[in-house]
C-alpha cells in the first residue's frame, strides 16, 4: 500500500495548501449557470494533474479544470487502460463562503469500474480511501497513520435520516416524505463527502436526483462505497455504470439518477421512492 499512502500524504498537501490560497485572497468566476470556480481551483487541479501524470504516464488524467478533459474521454480506448479523475475543490459553494464541506477528490476508473478513490476534507483534516483494488476503505486522521475506516449500519436516528440535497428537496422532497415514514433530510456540500457519511453509518442512504452529478464527483467516491458494501445503484435498481454510453460525452454527467445506500434501505425504499416520483 506504499504508494497509495504517497497519493494519500500528496493530497493532503493540495489540501492543506487550498486553505492557505484561500486565506490570502481568491478569485471567483462564473462557468455557467450556478456553477463557479476559483483561480485556487485552477492552481489546485494543475498540480494534481501534473503530479499523477508523472507518476503515471500510460494512464489518462482528466480533471475538472482541463479543458481538454472531454477530448480526452471521447478519445479513451475501449480497454482496460485506467482513467484516473481529479476534483480540485468539491463542493465550491462551501469553499467560496468559508464553510467547512468542501473536498478534494481523485479516482481511478479501470474497465469502466471505479475501482479506487480519495476523498480529503482539508478543514477537518480527515481523508477517505479505499476500493477493490486494495480490497477496503480506510481513513487517514490529522495525517496520522491509515486505520480501517468502521462502515457502520445506521441505527437508531441515523436510519431514519436520508441526505437530499437543498434543491432536490425542494423540487422532490415532499413525494419522498410520502414514501418513506419517518424520513429526515439534511444535507453539505461537497458529493463525495455526502457519500463519506453513508459509509459511516450517519445516514441511511444519499439520494443525487438532479443529473448534474459529474464522473470527477462520482469516481472516487464510489469507490469507497462499493468497497464498504454499499449499494451504488439508480431507481430502477440498476447499478450505476461509467462506461461511455453511461455518461453525456459532451458534459461527462451521469444520464443515471444515483443513490448510494445500505441494502435494507435499498430493498425496502427504492421502489416506493421511484413510484413517489412517478419514475416507475
Amino acid at each position: 500500500m506504499n504508494q497509495e499512502i504517497e497519493i494519500c500524504q500528496f493530497i493532503r498537501e493540495i489540501g492543506q495548501k487550498a486553505i492557505h490560497l484561500r486565506e490570502s485572497g481568491f478569485q471567483v468566476d462564473q462557468k455557467g449557470f450556478d456553477d463557479y470556480v476559483t483561480n485556487v481551483d485552477r492552481e489546485l487541479d494543475y498540480l494534481l494533474s501534473q503530479r499523477f501524470q508523472a507518476w503515471f504516464p500510460n494512464d489518462l488524467v482528466i480533471s475538472e479544470e482541463n479543458m481538454r478533459s472531454l477530448e480526452l474521454w471521447k478519445q479513451q480506448p475501449e480497454s482496460s487502460q485506467k482513467i484516473w479523475f481529479i476534483d480540485p475543490i468539491d463542493g465550491t459553494d462551501d469553499f467560496i463562503n468559508g464553510r467547512e464541506f468542501y473536498s478534494v477528490m481523485v479516482g481511478v476508473l479501470e474497465s469502466s469500474q471505479p475501482v479506487m478513490g480519495w476523498v480529503y476534507a482539508p478543514k477537518s483534516d480527515r481523508l477517505y480511501f479505499g476500493g477493490t483494488a486494495i480490497n477496503g476503505s480506510f481513513i487517514v486522521a490529522n495525517g496520522k497513520n491509515p486505520e480501517v475506516l468502521p462502515s457502520i449500519e445506521p441505527i437508531g436516528a441515523s436510519k431514519d435520516r436520508i441526505i437530499v440535497s437543498k434543491k432536490d428537496d425542494l423540487a422532490y422532497g415532499d413525494a419522498i416524505r410520502a414514501a418513506v415514514p419517518n424520513v429526515e433530510f439534511y444535507s453539505l456540500g461537497s458529493f463525495g463527502l455526502k457519500v463519506m457519511e453513508v459509509v459511516q453509518g450517519r445516514a441511511s442512504a444519499y439520494i443525487y436526483l438532479n443529473r448534474r452529478v459529474k464522473l470527477w464527483d462520482t469516481v472516487g467516491p464510489l469507490a469507497i462505497a462499493k468497497a464498504s458494501g454499499l449499494v451504488c445503484c439508480d431507481l430502477e435498481g440498476r447499478e450505476i455504470g461509467f462506461g461511455y454510453d453511461d455518461i453525456q460525452s459532451e458534459t461527462l454527467i451521469h444520464k443515471q439518477i444515483i443513490i448510494v445506500g445500505w441494502q435494507k434501505f435499498i430493498d425496502t425504499y427504492r421502489e416506493a421512492i421511484a413510484k413517489a416520483l412517478c419514475l416507475l
